[in-house]
């Protein structure tokens, strides 16, 4: 079996856990129960959150509670008005859609497993992991970052290590951008926002994350990040973004999806040798069978 023929083969398996994996969470998604880590138990704030008060039951660790800007949710308003079946189904088939695009058909089921808790829950981190991939040639893509968890926002200061003001610039613009166009239609929720990113700068650690507070990563964070830029290390940048996460859990792993996409050529090169010699392992042991079973 050619390399080619192993990648197809992957990746087709690849699709089809992943119709699976969406039927399924479609299929448990009524009735909601709050607190269970059923599916979608993060993408439920993103759908049910009134547009004119989403932070009326906001803080940090709260089941069902919308975190993120303004901008977020009204990015998402045509699909708010779909059933909540409906929304998770096309919620998670998009985090699947974009995790394909930053694993390839190799590399896809492997990095599947490891995002696996943020797809089953509906998290953004995979959309993170991607702006953070798109930041480099397209910088307008920090905005994201900045405008949902915002401290992961921080990796712009890639552009600022390596002087890259204009691309720096680019980040900080369209961020500005995007909050003045929301905030004609909705200029008291931006207020609401802040407001609650100021109450929740002490509950960056949760039931079950790692824990160490955000004002103690910080420093760390910005030094990897530092770094990274310094020595021109593309994939270290998620890993210091992933320290600058608010809260950081095992799911939070999947941020490092990024850093997997950005030496991917490296790391298909070892997998497809991994797989060259599994798949001829098993084809030299159904031949010796076959062998066998004809001799006798």
């Amino acid at each position: 079996m050619t390399s080619d023929s192993i990648r197809r083969v992957v990746g087709v398996w690849g699709v089809f856990v992943a119709i699976g994996l969406v039927v399924l969470m479609v299929a448990l998604a009524e009735p909601f129960q709050p607190d269970s880590f059923g599916p979608g138990h993060d993408a439920r704030a993103y759908w049910s959150a009134p547009l004119d008060d989403p932070y009326v039951e906001g803080s940090v660790g709260q089941e069902s509670a919308y975190l993120y800007s303004p901008a977020f949710l009204w990015l998402l308003s045509p699909l708010r008005a779909l059933s909540w079946p409906l929304f998770l189904g096309i919620w998670t088939g998009g985090l699947l859609v974009v995790l394909f695009w930053l694993a390839r058909p190799l590399l896809f089921l492997p990095l599947l497993l490891l995002a696996l808790p943020e797809i089953w829950g509906g998290n953004i981190t995979i959309l993170l992991a991607a702006a953070i991939v798109l930041g480099f040639s397209r910088p307008w893509a920090w905005a994201f970052p900045l405008l949902t968890k915002v401290t992961p926002g921080l990796g712009v200061l890639w552009f600022a290590t390596r002087r890259e003001w204009f691309n720096m610039g680019i980040a900080l613009a369209a961020t500005v951008a995007v909050i003045a166009v929301v905030a004609i239609f909705t200029p008291g929720l931006w207020a609401d926002w802040f407001q609650l990113l100021m109450s929740s700068t002490g509950s960056s650690t949760v039931e079950g994350s790692v824990p160490i507070p955000l004002v103690l990563r910080l420093p760390f964070a910005v030094a990897l990040i530092m770094f990274a830029a310094w020595r021109d290390m593309r994939w270290l940048l998620p890993i210091g973004v992933l320290l600058a996460m608010p809260v950081i859990w095992w799911g939070s792993l999947a941020l490092l999806t990024a850093s997997v996409a950005l030496k991917r050529d490296d790391i298909e090169a070892y997998f497809d040798t991994f797989l060259m010699f599994v798949f001829g392992r098993y084809q030299r042991a159904l031949s010796a069978r076959a062998a066998a079973t004809s001799s006798s």
